[in-house]
């Protein structure tokens, strides 16, 4: 793999600095909690006084934490074009790959077959996710058709651990039309992306190239 084909977000230092200390936090506030019953200053404040202030420090702090988890679940840490050899699916084109960090920092990689299956998404703090449907042109219906492919599934996308362990794959059923109705087998990392840069992936690639000349 060239240098000029892998993107490397911006911002993987400060989310990945941002969950340590959401992680922290959320740990020391659970661990000083019990201490709110046991020092001596908070005596003359009623025990039901001193649950709600306890229940408040976890309330806040987990919410907090769930918060960073859920904005930096689809952030792209390092983006990496494959081959075209690599991708799997009818009228596919150049594959890529996608790591992202879970809140614990652990490594989910996701193998994207078939580009064209990724469509801009609503969601916050993502640029894409994978399409539940995908209808093929004439032209692909008839190469697919002659190929065996159409009836019939393939996948489409894949999320592994560090080691390589699949955790789910995103699955398209053909029918005989070309119509794709896409479903998810075990856990894949469906919105993915990086904010700062609002182009395609055809379009990232090609910046990429475009840097290289």
């Amino acid at each position: 793999m060239q240098k000029e084909e892998e993107y490397h977000g911006p911002l993987t230092t400060t989310y990945r600095r941002l969950k340590i200390l959401s992680l922290s936090s959320l740990t020391l506030t659970f661990a000083l909690t019990p201490f709110i019953f046991i020092l001596e200053t908070t005596s003359s404040v009623p025990l039901v006084g001193r649950a709600a202030l306890a229940a408040i420090a976890m309330a806040t702090s987990s919410v907090s934490t769930a918060l960073v988890a859920w904005c930096g679940r689809p952030y792209v840490t390092t983006l990496r074009f494959l081959e075209p050899e690599g991708a799997q699916a009818a009228g596919s084109g150049r594959a890529i790959e996608m790591t992202t960090m879970t809140l614990g920092l652990h490594k989910r990689v996701t193998t994207v077959y078939d580009t064209a299956f990724l469509v801009p998404t609503s969601r916050p703090f993502a640029t894409w996710e994978l399409a539940e449907a995908f209808k093929l042109s004439e032209a692909e219906v008839l190469s697919a058709r002659a190929q065996g492919l159409i009836p019939g599934e393939e996948t489409i996308a894949e999320t592994k651990t560090a080691d390589g362990g699949v955790l789910g794959r995103w699955v398209v059923t053909w029918d005989e039309n070309g119509v794709g109705t896409c479903r998810e087998v075990g856990q894949v990392v469906r919105p993915t992306g990086c904010p700062e840069s609002k182009t395609t992936p055809s379009g990232m690639y090609a910046l990429l190239h475009a840097a290289e000349s």
